[in-house]
């Protein structure tokens, strides 16, 4: 049976395609569907999606036997694990872009800071530059919006130049080149008999892509980038965005480029003193906790993963804004117990010796949880997302958010336990605002407490 890893997102549509053309397609997969694991034509085996991040990692890993994704994440993760145990085996002619350098000023600070969602290549491409000094922000997204006040260069994936300039950078070099491609594990191509979808690929793609990680030649003029002496505040883009605003709205706060649909990277808001930028909502604890933002407005979760992996960190939870809210949860599938404890019990009989495999977009949480279930032997995966397909293939449990539960029915789930309520929050640094940057961060504290108080029932004391 042949294991085939698919991408989910912006690859989606080509890839159907191109899987027809070469005849071995997967109606629902084109269709679309909602579901995550899809039986192939002909019984050769089966289909999974994933997010593109994750597919390197599962082929790697052995999960499986070939996967299709943007040649960007296989390089990524070679920088980390140059023999990770994955061969690229055709270029499949669509998904072109590249990876660039970008700014906004052509400035730096002495240690150049690079904002980018593959920091393993914003490293080599560091390296390669001679950059003397120079610091990596691993961003979950939006590494765009970083220059220059915090980072003064982004490492991003574009079709083209023009692509970069219309999201208000400028672009420095072009690093390196990249398609979707079929990529397969050395083992399984070693041992076992492929052919009957591998064949069929390579003939609709071409020669295997092996483009170059390019050195760029870098000219920027070395600044000094005062503290700005107004608020940074740092908004979510995503998911939390709806009620962010609505929180806002409450508090009579107006802000404009930032709405439930609309999200500016640089709305204006209506708060004398403050600046606002839109960033993931994952990546705030850190930037709080290194200074780069005063407040943020995040996810209590997001902020629990950060806080299991660095305890002493200074950022904390300032208000609850008791919006966004929904439970993270241990879910399984196939699994006949109906508590953690007995899920454990369960695979020590059945898989005896074998790591329990826990995957997760929280894997800080997913580790702080087994060591609080006393576990015995695990082992995290971190994920980018997709998740409810982990579960019982590549996964024994899966660390995930829920709100309704409808995705954890329609796949078929089972909630073994819910062990953290999140909602969003007003996050900061320990360390306050000093001068007059104290009076606006109390002001702004004050309207958005003020707006999450619950009103006092009619007749209550």
């Amino acid at each position: 049976m042949i294991r085939l890893a698919l991408p989910t997102g912006p690859l989606r549509r080509d890839t159907a395609a191109f899987l027809d053309a070469a005849g071995c397609g997967i109606n629902e997969y084109s269709a679309g569907s909602r579901a995550l694991r899809f039986e192939m034509p002909g019984g050769a085996g089966f289909a999974r999606v994933f997010r593109e991040k994750d597919i390197p990692a599962q082929v790697a890993l052995g999960n499986y036997d070939l996967g299709i994704c943007s040649s960007h994440w296989v390089e990524e993760l070679a920088q980390r694990f140059p023999q990770f145990g994955v061969l690229s085996l055709s270029d499949l002619g669509y998904g072109r872009s590249s990876l660039w350098l970008a700014t906004r000023d052509h400035a730096a600070e002495e240690s150049v800071r690079i904002a980018s969602e593959y920091p393993n290549l914003a490293d080599a491409v560091a390296r390669r530059a001679r950059l003397p000094r120079y610091r990596i922000y691993p961003v979950w997204g939006a590494a765009d919006a970083y220059p220059p006040e915090d980072a003064d260069l982004a490492l991003v994936a574009a079709v083209d130049g023009s692509t970069i300039e219309r999201d208000g950078l400028t672009p420095v070099a072009e690093v390196l080149r990249g398609s979707a491609i079929l990529i397969g594990n050395r083992a399984s191509l070693a041992s076992r008999d492929l052919s009957p979808l591998l064949e069929r690929i390579l003939r609709a793609g071409s020669a295997a892509l092996r483009a170059e990680l390019r050195a760029p030649s870098l000219s920027l003029r070395t600044v000094e980038r005062p503290r700005q002496a107004r608020l940074r505040l740092a908004l979510p883009d995503g998911h939390a965005q709806s009620h962010t605003f609505a929180v806002l709205q409450a508090a009579g706060i107006a802000i404009d480029g930032y709405d439930d649909e609309l999200a500016v990277r640089r709305p204006r808001i209506a708060f004398d003193g403050v600046d606002v930028k839109v960033i993931r909502p994952q990546d705030m604890p850190q930037q709080v906790a290194i200074g780069n933002f005063d407040v943020a407005i995040t996810g209590r979760d997001w902020l629990f993963d950060h806080l299991v992996q660095f305890p002493s960190s200074p950022v904390e939870e300032v208000l609850d804004l008791r919006r966004s809210r929904y439970g993270l949860a241990a879910i399984v599938k196939d699994v006949p117990a109906d508590s953690v404890a007995g899920a454990l019990a369960y695979w020590q009989r059945t898989r005896p010796g074998k790591p329990v495999r826990i995957a997760s977009e929280y894997p800080n949480i997913a580790d702080h949880f087994a060591r609080e279930r006393h576990a015995g032997r695990y082992s995290v995966i971190p994920i980018a997302g997709a998740s409810e397909g982990f579960v019982p293939d590549d996964a024994e449990i899966l660390i995930e958010g829920i709100d309704t539960g409808s995705s954890v029915r329609a796949n078929k789930l089972t909630v073994l336990e819910r062990f953290f309520e999140s909602t969003n929050c007003l996050i900061a640094n320990k360390r306050r605002p000093e001068g007059p940057l104290r009076a606006v961060y109390d002001g702004f504290v004050e309207r958005l407490h003020a707006a999450v108080q619950e009103p006092v029932a009619a007749g209550g004391s």
